[in-house]
């Protein structure tokens, strides 16, 4: 594996697998991996001649400076982790060299970006969609891959593929989870020993809400019983949690309104201080 921190290289590399026709898949992440990047990465490993694996903590994402100036940064076990899978570029460029000017880009995303993480968080999505399109200008991918724990996350960058004319395949890939149900995140290292133990039963609510819908209950009354339980745990509080469209993000009323992709419920919640996100398809 070659760690890349220039973008001349990159494409210097990318450029020479181009000419031989070689497929490219891309991996973005922030880094602090864990075994949910490994399956993304293996997902890109089968599917493709050559993977590229980014790690780069993206400021103009972070609506909060406390969070970025937290956020895990662990670069020697990403690395060993990624040469161990089979990964043939990492790309860890500086903050100078993925914005040699500020990006004052504003990306007009419409409502999958307007619900949810939108209104909780300005300007974040907006900040995702600054660095993966630089990173698809960069890279050039034929496959681009994003974990379904991110649910909005990927129908947004699905929009800013449409707005940006990319020729690109996004894939998703299911959540990793921990043996007791907690979806795996870079943010799990920031709980306590308490909170890790009590924040399993965010997955656990949420996997018992598709009894409601089968008993009877409607999207409204499914998403109030959620935070209830939720709520009831200890140190455990909801932020929000809304039973959407699949694909355009938008709230159910009925569950015969979903489209063909069917509806999801997508949580977050704190942890103490520790901000979870989670979701459920029903």
């Amino acid at each position: 594996m070659e760690i890349i921190r220039t973008v001349k290289r990159l494409e210097e590399a990318l450029g020479n697998a181009r000419s031989e026709g070689l497929s490219i898949g891309l991996v973005p992440t922030m880094g602090a991996l864990h075994a949910g990047h490994k399956s993304l990465v293996d997902c890109a490993r089968a599917q493709n001649d050559v993977v590229v694996v980014s790690v780069f903590v993206n400021p103009t994402q972070f609506n909060n400076a406390a969070d970025l100036a937290t956020y895990p940064r662990t670069e020697a076990a990403d690395e060993a982790l990624l040469d161990a899978s089979g990964v043939d570029y990492m790309f860890l460029p500086s903050v100078e060299e993925v914005y040699p000017q500020p990006d004052t880009r504003v990306f007009n995303l419409g409502p999958v970006a307007e619900v949810m993480e939108g209104p909780m968080r300005p300007g974040h999505f907006n900040g995702v969609c600054q660095i993966v399109s630089k990173l698809f200008g960069m890279v050039k991918p034929h496959r681009a891959y994003f974990g379904e724990k991110d649910f909005q996350q990927i129908a947004v960058i699905r929009r800013m593929v449409e707005l940006e004319g990319f020729e690109v395949e996004i894939v998703d890939c299911p959540i990793v989870r921990e043996a007791d149900g907690l979806a795996l995140s870079s943010r799990n290292v920031r709980l306590t020993p308490e909170g890790r133990q009590v924040a399993p039963g965010i997955h656990r609510v949420l996997a018992e809400s598709v009894r409601l819908k089968e008993n009877g209950m409607n999207p409204g009354e499914v998403e109030d019983e959620v935070v209830r339980q939720i709520n009831s745990l200890p140190g455990l509080t909801t932020e929000y949690f809304s039973i959407v469209d699949a694909i355009t993000m938008q709230p159910l009323a009925a569950w015969e309104s979903a489209g063909a992709a069917g509806a999801v419920g997508c949580v977050t919640v704190y942890c103490g201080d520790v901000r979870l996100i989670d979701n459920i398809r029903y």
